[in-house]
């Protein structure tokens, strides 16, 4: 007897003859995603005097269900670049392939070693996203993510910029996607309003700036978590990726002021 799942409540083919696929409709309308399945929620940057911060918590929710805590949405891409990834696993997961191959296309192409190659900047990489994306998007089978690249320009001076599913692009010295653009924004935005700020911040205010945005989001956000990626970009060190980070002095003793939730006392 055949017990695979894909054959269950069918009729068994050495009784009643094999299945006949003719009944199936083959000539539907294609059909596209309509909405996300497994989401990651904000990624949070930062622009500083000397490089960009650029974090995101590690979980993946299916639907309302915390389903996977070990999602890295942090991409780098070369030793000046890094990409991070808002909305859609799936499609996450399909834009790094995408990456990747255009990574190893352009080694080839270029030779580390030469002191005349040409790589690709973060602002490349942003016009390179935001053509992808628009180009899905005009197809009516977007790609449902929201991306921060984080890195240099062609002058070296530090680069933030987004691009969502729709192919809206643009850049500024603080970004943040998902939930983070209505709480941790604020908070960034109090420290670095504008350019001259960022060119006034040093790494560590930066830091620490984004792991504060990160506890703001685990304590206000449903869908994060307190386990995080964070990495910083700079001329001298590259990309310093950090996969496993956790929230530090955590404390719940503010709940005890919030009223509006749950049984009220006088």
């Amino acid at each position: 007897m055949n017990h695979h799942p894909q054959n269950w409540h069918r009729p068994r083919d050495d009784v009643y003859g094999a299945y006949d696929h003719s009944y199936l409709q083959t000539t539907g309308p294609k059909q596209h995603t309509q909405s996300p399945a497994v989401t990651g929620t904000s990624v949070i940057g930062v622009k500083f005097k000397d490089g960009v911060v650029i974090a995101a918590d590690n979980l993946a929710s299916y639907g309302s269900l915390a389903r996977f805590e070990n999602v890295h949405r942090l991409l780098p891409f070369n030793n000046q670049t890094i990409v991070g990834f808002g909305g859609d696993v799936s499609d996450m997961q399909a834009l790094t392939r995408t990456l990747q191959a255009l990574y190893t296309r352009e080694n080839y192409s270029h030779s580390p070693s030469s002191p005349d190659s040409v790589h690709l900047t973060a602002h490349n990489l942003h016009t390179y996203l935001q053509k992808v994306l628009y180009n899905r998007r005009s197809k009516l089978d977007p790609l449902w993510n929201v991306i921060l690249i984080a890195g240099f320009d062609g002058k070296q001076k530090p680069y933030l910029a987004s691009v969502d599913l729709l192919g809206t692009s643009f850049t500024s010295p603080t970004l943040a996607t998902g939930f983070g653009a209505h709480l941790a924004q604020p908070i960034l935005r109090r420290k670095v309003s504008d350019e001259k700020d960022a060119e006034n911040l040093t790494k560590e205010e930066a830091v620490e700036l984004v792991k504060e945005c990160m506890k703001v989001l685990f304590y206000r956000d449903a869908r994060s978590t307190d386990k995080y990626s964070i990495a910083v970009v700079t001329k001298d060190g590259g990309v310093d990726l950090k996969e496993d980070e956790k929230l530090e002095a955590q404390s719940w003793s503010f709940a005890e002021g919030i009223k509006g939730y749950g049984t009220q006392t006088v």
